[in-house]
């Protein structure tokens, strides 16, 4: 069965960097987009980055140039790097798989918490 499961997450001091891991029990290339969304404490979760299965990204605002996410098809996983990190970028972390046609599996999420 499909399973999506984070990895990377753990405390960090401002402006310091992590990676995170989202590896997959099955091919990553069955999934039309992947990407990771946060859900910070009383807010709603939202989009952090998207990768297609064409290659193309898309980047939310608060991180644009600050976050990477990329991909290894021969892994299963999928990365989302994160430089300059903020006190404003706590959150637990997920990733998310679409299968065509609107078909998403979820990971169990992994927490990041920025503190100096």
């Amino acid at each position: 069965q499909v399973q999506l499961v984070e990895s990377g997450g753990g405390l960090v001091q401002p402006g310091g960097s992590l990676r995170l891991s989202c590896a997959a029990s099955g091919s990553i290339f069955s999934f039309y987009v992947m990407g990771w969304y946060r859900q910070a404490p009383g807010k709603q979760r939202e989009l952090v980055a998207t990768i297609s299965s064409g290659g193309l990204t898309i980047y939310a605002d608060s991180v644009k140039g600050r976050f990477t996410i990329s991909r290894d098809n021969a892994k299963n996983t999928v990365y989302l790097q994160m430089n300059s990190l903020k006190f404003e970028d706590t959150a637990v972390y997920y990733c998310k798989g679409r299968r065509l046609p609107a078909d998403d599996y979820w990971g169990q999420g992994t927490h990041v918490t920025v503190s100096s």
